[in-house]
């Protein structure tokens, strides 16, 4: 075998993983996708505003997803979810979990969501999974901070289960009503 056919595979493989959507820049929520004058309160009964996610949600332990609540929005036809951490060494912001499609009758997700409920479709995380996938920031980070921001659209996004956050931001595009989110964090200890 000679040094051009060891090369070729290696070349391509690389020119797929440089076309695979990574997440750059700021938070969906700071996005133009996202901008929207409404606000939403998101809360969790699990944990509180700027405190420390209970390991049981991290991907050291169960990874299962928190219970999250959030405030209706009187138009919202439905509600996206986006779960991302800025504070990643890699991939910023580091997708956690995405979801949408959520009746505009709910007003939360249950602990451990598996499937996307009610309905709902989930994108990839940034593990290239879909469905959530909790907290692990290496050893020796300092706390990571994990936005769980919640959207109310305008109407249904036509995305197919399984998009990334870029295809999420895009079809969410001008049809952001209002928006909410609850910060948490995780250290590794």
């Amino acid at each position: 075998m000679n040094r051009l056919s060891l090369l070729v595979p290696a070349v391509a493989s690389l020119a797929v993983f440089a076309q695979s959507p990574t997440p750059t820049g700021p938070l969906a929520k700071d996005q133009g996708e996202t901008r929207a004058s409404g606000r939403i309160e998101v809360k969790s009964p699990a944990m509180k505003a700027g405190a420390e996610i209970p390991s049981k949600y991290s991907a050291y332990a169960d990874d299962v997803s928190p219970p999250l609540q959030w405030s209706r929005v009187a138009d919202a036809k439905s509600y996206a979810l986006i779960v991302e951490d800025p504070d990643a060494r890699s991939t910023r912001p580091f997708v956690h979990w995405s979801a949408w499609n959520i009746p505009a009758a709910t007003a939360g997700l249950p602990e451990g969501v598996k499937e996307a409920p009610y309905g709902a479709r989930q994108g990839k995380n940034g593990q290239g999974a879909s469905g959530y996938f909790g907290p692990r920031p290496p050893a020796g980070d300092p706390d990571h901070h994990y936005h769980f921001q919640v959207f109310a659209l305008d109407e249904p996004i036509t995305l197919e289960a399984g998009a990334g956050r870029s295809a999420v931001l895009e079809a969410m595009k001008n049809h952001v009503l209002a928006w909410g989110e609850l910060v948490g964090t995780y250290e590794r200890n």
